[in-house]
């Protein structure tokens, strides 16, 4: 989700790291902007909570994989794997999205990367999930992920999962437009499972202050299951289908570039590869290139005596090209391991048959 138009300067504001009169007066106003949001958030989930807004239950199992904060938490890997094991299991799963970011007619960048992650599977696009739903169901689906749905509390779910990305586990600890918190923290009391994303990014002890933390704002309700997840690089991909092993990086003179919520991780993936970085550009979330982005990505590679340009896959399928400036254009694909917590989780997914929906009681 974009924040501004430039998603690392607003990072940088609402974090503290810069610094003087002008950024402390910006946020003293985006606090200012936050009480609203704040209170109107409280309102609607207290309204469901008490039942008077209604959840609609779905027609068949829904898994809502969503987040507490803007920006990347790594979700994407773990929408896939969630759709993999439902149909390891035996189930025909969709997903379904708001589309968010997407003209009319066109599919939104989550959209077009599972579906090259995600061949066959039915992709459902609709800011009324509820109707999403319903069309899934109706093109054959007997399970359907939620993509980012935490939030969208109107369509019943039989289990909700939130990933939580350890290396900005706290949205800078305030509401958006303040921080980067869409709900506050203690939100994870309604949720089945927590999965810390990116855990090999911090150490243990990290890990487990982020747990405790999270326990306590929640009042001792953090969901039992709790698992610990990394992102590993899977193999480059090209637009054109072709594939290509990591270890054509190594040593490599790359120019990277990304539009979404946490380039710096993407930074952090390419130097894990053994990558020569030659250059970077980051742009805002969701960004939507125009050929003039492509040339000048193209002529800095070029000035940076690159071998290659890098991006990831959400903005490959954007691009939809082999090269830039005459240089290969590979993304990283991302796939997602669980080190801990896993079994319990997979009790859960196997157990949606046989319970109901959530309607927002707990």
């Amino acid at each position: 989700m974009s924040l501004l138009p430039d998603a690392e300067s607003f990072r940088r504001l609402v974090d503290g790291t810069d610094r003087g009169p002008g950024p402390a007066l910006a946020r003293l106003a985006l606090a200012g902007l936050a009480v609203p949001y704040g209170l109107a958030i409280a309102a609607r989930n207290a309204a469901y909570d008490r039942g008077l807004l209604a959840v609609i239950p779905p027609p068949v199992p829904v898994i809502s994989v969503g987040n507490l904060t803007l920006g990347g938490t790594g979700k994407t890997p773990l929408v896939a794997w969630m759709a993999r094991a439902l149909w390891s299991r035996g189930l025909a799963p969709a997903i379904v999205s708001r589309g968010y970011g997407a003209r009319p007619g066109e599919r939104s960048d989550e959209a077009a990367e599972l579906g090259l992650l995600l061949p066959g599977v039915v992709h459902v696009a609709n800011r009324d999930r509820v109707a999403a739903a319903r069309a899934a169901a109706q093109a054959g689906a007997d399970a359907i992920v939620l993509d980012d749905g935490f939030q969208h509390r109107r369509l019943g779910r039989h289990l909700d999962l939130v990933a939580v990305d350890a290396t900005d586990p706290f949205g800078c600890g305030r509401l958006f437009p303040r921080g980067l918190l869409r709900e506050p923290l203690g939100g994870l009391a309604r949720a089945d499972a927590v999965i810390l994303t990116r855990s090999t990014a911090v150490d243990a002890a990290r890990r487990a202050a982020i747990r405790a933390a999270l326990e306590q704002r929640c009042h001792g309700r953090l969901p039992a299951v709790w698992c610990e997840a990394a992102h590993r690089p899977a193999g480059l991909r090209q637009a054109g289908g072709a594939t290509r092993p990591l270890d054509d990086l190594r040593g490599a003179r790359c120019f990277g570039f990304a539009g979404i919520g946490n380039p710096a991780a993407f930074r952090a993936t390419l130097a894990s590869l053994g990558a020569e970085p030659v250059g970077f550009r980051a742009f805002p979330d969701h960004h939507a290139y125009t050929p003039a982005d492509i040339e000048a990505v193209g002529e800095a590679a070029r000035a940076a005596r690159a071998e290659a340009v890098v991006t990831t896959l959400k903005d490959l399928v954007k691009i939809g090209r082999d090269e830039i400036n005459g240089l290969p254009l590979l993304a990283v694909e991302i796939a997602i391991d669980l080190l801990a917590g896993g079994d319990a989780l997979a009790a859960l997914v196997a157990g949606i048959g046989r319970r109901g929906p959530t309607v927002g009681d707990r």
